[in-house]
């Protein structure tokens, strides 16, 4: 898909079943032309059909391709409680004039969710999270949103490698929020090299460095070194 306004078509099709033109322009604030033309994109690729009025998702290819979007989905579900109790305690952490680092792993998601309901007065987000990104269009008008580019890996719903880093080191971060696979008593890992080399450089460049994590990821150890536990000033479980 060429933009990331597909994939978030889909993902609101998979709750809405059956949508409009003009509800899907609305939802997305585009002009109708822009949205017949990823109507003709998605269906180009068969992962939409043309209804009487509208577009619905087409459950067989989706399903038959297993998409995108539905691992990704599944690991946002999954201790959803225990996400958005972490979640809470990380927005507690947040002050004015911030500037926030919010990785892609389903926990920051939660606090995403909460920062669109805030009203700091000057707060800059920055991710390299799609589906953060996705959200964007959510987020008080008057917060600096900044995406990070890349390459797209398909399993974290991010951007990664080496474009990403580029476009990391321009930037101050006052507070990073992230999270990983395992921690142990001496460090913290991921299953994904390129993964681990954009947080160990988002460490390098945060004033603040705020891990989040369940307690299902402890006593865990994945395959890639992101930094010592004794890295992070500050460790948020339930």
């Amino acid at each position: 898909m060429k933009n990331l306004r597909t994939y978030a078509i889909v993902d609101y099709l998979k709750q809405k079943k059956y949508c409009s033109v003009q509800e899907l322009s609305d939802h997305f604030h585009v002009s109708g032309a822009t949205m017949y033309r990823d109507i003709a994109e998605l269906t180009s690729r068969e992962v939409v059909q043309k209804v009487h009025g509208g577009i619905a998702l087409n459950e067989r290819t989706v399903g038959a391709k297993n998409s995108a979007g539905s691992p990704f989905q599944e690991r946002i579900r999954r201790n959803r409680e225990k996400k958005e109790a972490i979640a809470l305690a990380a927005l507690r952490r947040v002050e004015e004039n911030d500037i926030l680092f919010l990785d892609s792993s389903t926990t920051v998601y939660y606090l995403a969710l909460l920062l669109e309901k805030s009203n700091f007065s000057n707060l800059t987000i920055v991710t390299n999270s799609v589906t953060v990104i996705q959200e964007f269009h959510k987020f008080p008008s008057h917060y600096v949103r900044i995406a990070l580019g890349g390459s797209y890996d398909i399993q974290l719903n991010s951007f990664l490698g080496q474009a990403t880093l580029r476009e990391l080191e321009y930037l101050e971060i006052s507070k990073a929020f992230l999270s990983a696979f395992g921690i142990t008593d001496d460090k913290v890992t991921t299953n994904h090299e390129n993964h681990a080399g954009l947080l160990m450089k988002v460490l390098e460049l945060s004033g603040r460095k705020i891990l989040l994590a369940d307690r299902s990821k402890f006593n865990r150890s994945g395959l890639f070194r992101i930094a010592p536990r004794r890295a992070f000033d500050e460790i948020l479980s339930e």
